[in-house]
């Protein structure tokens, strides 16, 4: 079995004599020659690594576990409280999922084995976007291979030139680039800030054609809730076309998880593009689209994304249904959620932990500000056995490393108590450790 440990080292760059280095020297690393030495992004990455290396820390991402991502989790040899995992509503390993896409396996093989525009269609394709529509409310639904190319092929495909992507400083990297690829103009605003909104479509609004604005229905990593009234107002004061992801949403907001739509009590029409992933709330992988019968006839024969693809593999679709037919038959399971991550929310504040996030979001974050510091609180609380994965840079700013917890209902509020004390008191340790 490969020593995984052996990942954690990074390898010193090779450096031309014009650009002379002690960076090897001073970590006792081998030198290596790679044709991505002279990139400047591989350069600091490794300048990053090997200055953690020199502290003394080692990297927690790429490890692998053992089993089900549960509420308890097996990694390194040793049995962890998993904060670690979108697995939500606990249907990852359920035995009625993981039936379905073993039945499917046995009738249609482990992949479609084709795009679906040519010969990758499969009954459980169509079945899976007909379950989606009428779970949403909307005409139809399609089916993706990754959640991440759903919102980059989409967006890219939906835009033109002549158009607008407006997105706020939240958005998911996947939003980000697939609004760069359609080469339109892009506007950005404050999360949250629907007067900056306003402001900048008033100012802005003549110079393109149409406008797509994009929001999140949770917040992947501050774990807000999206207030659907306010964007749908924006919509309608500049004209533009409303996207929800609601990759963290899907199944754990509203009341039988149906979303933003249903936790606000608007008609799904509110929404033109309807977006989400299958491998948080459902238990499988890849995403979706819903909307109108245009929209999605429109999509199906010509977003690259779909027609160069293959088709969602036959187990993947089949668990994400079975996960569908649970979620409709036991809607206790989102109460639960949001009862539990209400509770972590409660109980972080009896020790003075401020947590991010709305009340019932299952996404929690704990700001700790400096990458090493947030490395260094994730690697104690492992060792404490609790399994929370930090989030540094690129995926946060240089001043907002955290500690993302995601909350699942599988989660018991035993587990939670002995987890929170834990928290504050190794981070009060790692900041001590800084004066």
């Amino acid at each position: 079995m490969e020593n995984t440990k052996t990942k954690n080292v990074a390898l010193a760059p090779h450096f031309t004599p014009d650009e002379p280095s002690n960076i090897a020297a001073e970590a006792q690393l081998p030198v290596r020659k790679s044709i991505v030495d002279g990139f400047a992004g591989y350069r600091a990455l490794l300048r990053r690594i090997n200055d953690l290396v020199l502290s003394g820390m080692s990297l927690p991402f790429f490890q692998p576990r053992d089993g089900v991502s549960h509420s308890i989790v097996r990694r390194q040899e040793k049995t962890l409280i998993n904060y670690s995992g979108y697995n939500y509503l606990g249907l990852s390993g359920h035995p009625a999922v993981s039936a379905a896409a073993k039945n499917a396996i046995d009738k249609y093989g482990t992949s479609a084995s084709a795009s679906r525009i040519v010969a990758g269609q499969i009954d459980l394709h169509g079945e899976l976007e007909e379950r989606l529509a009428g779970f949403l409310g909307t005409d139809d639904a399609l089916v993706f291979i990754s959640g991440y190319l759903t919102n980059v092929s989409v967006i890219a495909h939906l835009m033109t030139r002549a158009d607008a992507v407006i997105y706020d400083s939240g958005a998911h990297n996947s939003i980000i680039t697939g609004a760069k690829l359609s080469g339109a103009k892009t506007f950005s605003y404050d999360n949250g800030d629907w007067d900056e909104l306003d402001r900048i479509m008033q100012e802005e609004r003549g110079g393109f054609r149409r406008g797509l604005l994009v929001c999140e229905g949770v917040y992947s990593m501050d774990g807000q809730i999206l207030n659907l009234p306010r964007a749908v107002e924006a919509k309608k004061r500049h004209d533009l076309l409303l996207m929800v992801d609601e990759a963290h949403s899907l199944g754990n907001v509203g009341l039988t998880g149906r979303g933003v739509c249903e936790e606000f009590g608007l008609p799904p029409s509110s929404i033109d593009v309807h977006m989400g992933t299958l491998s948080k709330t459902l238990a499988s992988s890849g995403g979706y689209i819903a909307g109108d019968s245009g929209l999605i006839e429109y999509m199906r024969f010509l977003c690259p994304g779909l027609i160069f693809s293959v088709g969602l593999s036959p187990p993947d679709t089949a668990a994400a249904i079975a996960a569908l037919d649970i979620l409709d038959r036991e809607p206790h399971r989102p109460k639960r959620l949001r009862d539990r991550s209400r509770y972590f929310r409660k109980v972080a504040r009896e020790y003075g932990l401020e947590i991010g996030g709305a009340e019932e979001s299952p996404v929690a974050s704990l700001i700790v500000g400096d990458d090493k510091d947030a490395l260094r609180l994730s690697k104690r609380l492992f060792d404490q056995g609790v399994d929370v994965q930090p989030i540094v840079r690129p995926a946060v700013s240089a001043s907002t490393a955290r500690l993302r917890f995601f909350i699942t209902a599988n989660h018991t509020e035993e587990q939670i108590r002995a987890t929170i004390p834990l928290v504050a008191r190794e981070l009060e340790a790692v900041r001590q450790h800084d004066v």
